[in-house]
């Protein structure tokens, strides 16, 4: 055996060869907290796109696809209120997406991919920035990731083109701020006030961004008392104040100068006690601790919320002792609690105001959309009480002495595994609140309904007359009248069906979408007398035949059922309505629809050689026949 040459230690050759790290391993081991956030952030958006597939369009969705599908891209258009929302943003992507795809599903789910794994990339680049480095960092990135309360904003696109580019708007806008805090550097003025104006083209409510920042700045950036903390701020970042003052400034007057509905009153006293305490305690507070676990069915639409009453008193329990927690631990965690739970009373307090007189009324209150926004804050608030500013480093945010008969180890063990087992019960109750969105999520009625129709319209006989509806509430509610109607809610389908205002054997689209014969039911003419003719109507002057009770001002089908003598036209009148129609000879019937109010209509024969028989005439709705 040779000599190892000098200075080169022997080696057996059966010693293992340490291999060294690829580039991914040492990225990994890096920065080990960021590669397990990406791995978090990328499993939280492929989960949310999974139940976002399940799902499709639901009542706002239609109407929004079908007006973009009719109209042009005009001022007109991008700038209109939609439901008290300006959304020139939205209503261009709506307007471009619709017409990649029609009412298909991929094109909105894309853009809800790519929006939500914007905002969780955003928001865990705040978290670094504002906070401490360290694993706790894992927790209020996880708040917003796994948040049942998000889910319709990740799953229902017109929640989901509202609603991300606002959150999107606040973690960018805070963002901003904080650099403008420490560095001074006026350009960061620049990027908030491109923020707020980012979330305004998308939603009014992106405006609560702008009170937001200054309570931020107030709470969190600066230092002192209450009044010193407000001085401090105004002087310091005036800039910023006065860029964002103008853009308010020239943003609510054009606001309120758009035509839209006049707002509701909010009602009682008491129902506006019942909305505060089902958005904050029912909705909120459960949400933040992965609740509701259990979901209240809502047609198409997300369901609402309805979590056990025992749920949501061990979640304010909860709440509670994380506050005072966090308090004793550093001074800022006070300053985050208060910067939250202001933020949440101007929320309370925007939707009592703007959506409690609506169609929802108090059950708005637990719809999770509205507090969607208020998440990101929670979770940010969350942070700074658990971990504190990363900057921070006077007396008053250090750490809490722990008192010494909690350094005790039995103390210590305790500590550590409640701390285990309330980590656990979140994780449990968040999948369970997932999993029940998830299963409620997957049954849509308007999805059935236009394959169903689309099939029939296939196949549908030659010479088929379709007589037009309002499609069923599951698939579009009643209040979105006349965005509701057959021909509104086809206008983007790739098969549009031609609807007839008079026929005399027309059939109709039942509730699942089938093509069946149809028929008027409402208010008959009084019984006719038995002479063999019946009501009978002749040329001059109109034969006025009673109904049976009033019917009032409203679009009317009608149905008439007659003996003719002859070919002719006839004019039927209900009050200032009337209609004209052609008659044939023999025993037939015709349908019409009438706009008209009275207690008798009146028939005209303009052929003064025809007469006409009728027993049968029904002024009311038109609906599938039974079978």
């Amino acid at each position: 055996m040779s000599k190892a040459e000098p200075g080169v230690a022997e080696r057996s050759p059966e010693a293992p060869v340490a291999e060294e790290p690829g580039r991914l391993g040492r990225w990994v081991r890096s920065d080990p907290v960021r590669a397990v956030a990406i791995a978090l952030i990328v499993a939280s958006v492929a989960w949310r796109a999974a139940i976002a597939d399940r799902g499709w369009f639901s009542q706002d969705e239609f109407v929004i696809a079908n007006r973009a599908i009719d109209t042009g891209l005009t001022p007109d258009f991008l700038l209109g209120v939609f439901n008290d929302h300006l959304m020139p943003g939205g209503l261009l992507v709506a307007w471009l997406l619709v017409r990649v795809d029609g009412l298909e599903g991929w094109p909105w789910l894309l853009m809800l991919v790519a929006a939500q794994a914007m905002l969780s990339v955003a928001f865990y680049r705040l978290l670094r920035t504002l906070l401490r480095p360290g694993w706790a960092l894992l927790v209020p990135l996880c708040m917003l990731l796994f948040s049942p309360l998000t889910l319709e904003v990740s799953s229902l696109w017109m929640v989901g083109l509202l609603m991300l580019p606002v959150q999107l708007a606040m973690v960018l806008a805070i963002g901003a701020q904080v650099r403008y805090a420490r560095t001074g550097r006026h350009r960061h003025v620049i990027s908030l006030v491109l923020a707020v104006l980012f979330g305004l083209a998308f939603d009014t409510k992106a405006l609560l961004i702008i009170p937001l920042v200054f309570l931020l700045t107030v709470f969190l950036l600066s230092t002192g008392r209450a009044w010193a903390s407000i001085r401090s701020a105004i002087r310091r970042f005036w800039p910023g104040w006065l860029a964002l003052t103008a853009l308010a400034g020239a943003y609510v007057p054009y606001y309120l100068s758009l035509p839209r509905p006049e707002l509701q009153q909010p009602g009682s006293p008491t129902g506006v006690v019942t909305f505060v305490v089902d958005l904050i305690g029912t909705t909120l507070v459960p949400g933040l601790f992965g609740g509701p676990w259990v979901w209240e069915y809502a047609g198409d639409g997300p369901p609402l919320v309805d979590p056990p009453d025992v749920g949501v008193w061990l979640t304010w329990a909860a709440l509670v002792t994380l506050i005072v927690v966090t308090v004793r631990a550093r001074a800022s965690a006070g300053r985050a609690w208060l910067l939250l739970f202001t933020y949440v009373a101007m929320v309370t307090t925007l939707f009592v105001v703007t959506r409690l007189g609506g169609a929802l009324g108090t059950l708005g209150a637990l719809v999770p959309r509205y507090v969607a926004e208020v998440v990101v804050l929670a979770a940010l608030c969350a942070g700074v009480a658990l971990l504190g500013l990363r900057d921070r480093t006077r007396p008053d945010d250090a750490t809490w002495t722990v008192p010494p008969p909690l350094r005790e180890p039995g103390a210590y063990a305790v500590g550590l595994v409640v701390a285990v087992i309330a980590a656990a019960t979140v994780s449990m109750g968040t999948l369970t609140s997932i999993a029940r969105f998830n299963d409620n999520w997957q049954t849509k009625h308007g999805k059935d309904y236009l394959e169903t129709a689309l099939l029939e319209l296939a196949t549908a006989p030659a010479g088929t007359t379709l007589v037009e509806d309002t499609v069923p509430n599951p698939v579009i509610a009643g209040y979105f009248y006349p965005d509701n109607r057959q021909s509104y809610f086809f206008r983007a389908a790739p098969l549009q069906p031609i609807f007839v205002t008079e026929a005399e054997t027309p059939s109709i689209l039942d509730a699942t979408g089938r093509i069946r014969p149809a028929t008027v039911e409402g208010i008959d003419v009084v019984d006719a007398p038995e002479d063999g003719c019946g009501h009978q109507a002749g040329f001059g002057a109109g034969t006025r035949i009673p109904l049976r009770a009033p019917a009032p001002d409203w679009e009317w089908w009608v149905y008439v059922g007659y003996l003719s003598s002859g070919d002719s036209t006839v004019t039927l009148r209900l009050g200032e309505g009337s209609h004209e129609f052609e008659v044939r000879r023999g025993l037939n019937q015709i349908y019409f629809r009438l706009q008209g109010a009275g207690d008798a209509v009146q028939l005209t024969i303009h052929d003064p050689g025809v007469r006409l028989c009728t027993r049968d005439i029904t002024v009311g709705k038109i609906m599938p026949k039974a079978s």
